[in-house]
């Protein structure tokens, strides 16, 4: 782990020297604090993208193509995935959850997690290198930075010369790019919670709410300044998945290494390219690998916590090996233990699924497989039933003994429903009350319905009965639930 060194410095009190020659004293200031030295990671090495890189470009246009166009599509009428808070409904698609249906939040949460420790135990930090968020911005805005100011050498000349006109128009330019971005991340992740159309109809007219104009402007400062001004401090300093990282590494956890044994000792190529003669290793020392790290770590000295698993420096590595006609492959992918002990690529594969990753792997697919088997057979329909308090039974003409219940159906589908109500589980039960309603599309009603059994033949006290609700469109749309039908004492 690297640390910042103490810095310290002297200087005289400026009171001269004593009688006698005795020398003035000296005040010393330590410093505990480095000023953060600034990273201009280069775009890449060579005309084109290395394989990695485009893998990482990849997933900034997937990821940010399900973000920034996900609120816009639209399904049955309306947004497509809208997590409504005012009316407390989640819409996924064709899905329509409620807060009762917590638990599939839950389920979400725990395949989350589980995730990323098999994605860790597997190969490190896959997530941190490709489709985190605070990734897949900070290289975003830095291509914005390489568009306006140029690449590193020109963006490394521009911050050191003095302010000029030039300088000025492009910082300017620069930073009113990233504040667009970022008032448009924060404009559609609102869109998320608040219907996207409506919200932009009130952006446009200025009329947007206390709460989304709060989000929007928190949202985009907070991508802003992430991703424009902090980057990898984010990583290095904020994130707590780097600290605990290493807990979900072992030695059969493919991560970007340097080989040591192969690249040292390391130095430049010369006039002669027998580098074994002159007891040199593969590493020319070009310093690319440094360059392009977004976090600005020499991978030769090793893991590193500030590593966020990029591959960036793979690429590098292995466009300079080329050019110098030697083997790719001097930072690579692989293990600790294949690489202590020479193992050939092809065993390498063969331990990483170890026991840890299949267990992993079967926990993750098996909730998946719950959670969709649960949803597959998800009943659209929410009963509940609620005695009236006021009286717990009556006798009623007939010497009849009747109950009133009130029910609480919530139909959570988006088309309506009529229902029928059924009693079972006494002899003699009927209903007294209307035994068909309707219900409207995402709505909750109130339904009274009054149950009566011959006097004679109700034993006294509380005695379990069923009701069922069932869609009369539907039979499969059917709910049931128990309560109890009092008996006078007589």
């Amino acid at each position: 782990m690297r640390t910042d060194a103490p810095r310290r410095r002297a200087h005289d009190r400026g009171d001269g020297a004593g009688a006698g020659g005795a020398q003035a004293p000296t005040e010393v200031v330590i410093s505990l604090y480095e000023k953060r030295p600034e990273i201009y990671p280069r775009a890449r090495v060579g005309a084109s993208l290395g394989r990695f890189q485009r893998w990482r470009w990849i997933f900034v246009w997937l990821t940010q193509f399900v973000f920034y166009a996900g609120p816009w599509f639209t399904w049955n009428g309306r947004q497509a995935v809208l997590f409504h808070l005012v009316q407390r409904k989640f819409y996924l698609f064709g899905l329509v959850l409620w807060p009762q249906d917590v638990i599939y939040l839950t389920g979400l949460l725990v395949i989350s997690a589980l995730s990323l420790f098999l994605f860790t135990a597997v190969a490190g930090r896959l997530w941190c290198g490709y489709a985190c968020p605070q990734t897949v911005y900070t290289e975003i805005f830095m291509w914005i930075e390489r568009r306006i100011e140029g690449d590193r050498a020109k963006r490394m000349a521009l911050d050191r010369s003095a302010w000029t006109a030039r300088k000025v128009a492009l910082k300017g330019a620069k930073h009113a790019a990233w504040i667009a971005v970022g008032l448009w991340t924060g404009f559609t992740f609102v869109g998320f919670f608040t219907p996207i159309r409506e919200l932009a109809a009130e952006a446009l007219h200025l009329e947007l709410g206390p709460w989304e104009t709060f989000w929007i402007l928190f949202y985009g400062f907070a991508t802003y300044g992430n991703a424009g001004w902090m980057r990898e401090q984010v990583c290095l300093y904020m994130c707590p998945y780097a600290r605990f990282q290493s807990a979900m590494f072992d030695r059969d956890t493919l991560i970007i290494t340097y080989d040591n044994a192969r690249g040292e000792p390391r130095g430049a190529i010369g006039r002669s390219r027998d580098r074994r003669s002159r007891g040199l290793g593969d590493c020319v020392d070009c310093g690319f690998c440094m360059q392009v790290c977004p976090t600005g770590i020499d991978i030769r000295k090793g893991l590193q916590y500030e590593c966020i698993g990029c591959a960036a420096c793979i690429d590098a590595c292995d466009y300079v090996m080329r050019k110098n006609e030697l083997p790719v492959g001097l930072i690579r992918y692989t293990t600790m233990r294949a690489l202590s002990s020479k193992q050939p690529a092809r065993d390498v594969l063969s331990h990483v699924f170890r026991p840890r990753v299949v267990l992993y792997t079967v926990v993750v697919w098996g909730i998946i497989a719950a959670i969709g088997v649960s949803l597959a057979l998800r009943v659209p329909l929410k009963v509940d039933v609620i005695r009236d308090r006021r009286a717990l039974a009556r006798e009623v003409e007939g010497e009849r003994i009747e109950n009133v219940y009130r029910l609480q159906v919530m139909n959570t589908s988006e088309q309506p429903h009529s229902y029928d109500v059924r009693a079972a589980g006494m002899a003699g039960l009927l209903i007294a009350s209307s035994p068909r309603f309707d219900v409207g599309p995402e709505q909750t009603q109130t339904v009274v319905l009054r149950l009566q059994a011959p006097g004679a033949s109700v034993p006294p006290g509380a005695n379990r009965i069923e009701l069922q609700v069932q869609a009369a469109d539907d039979a499969a749309v059917a709910v049931r639930e128990k309560t109890v039908f009092f008996g006078l004492r007589r």
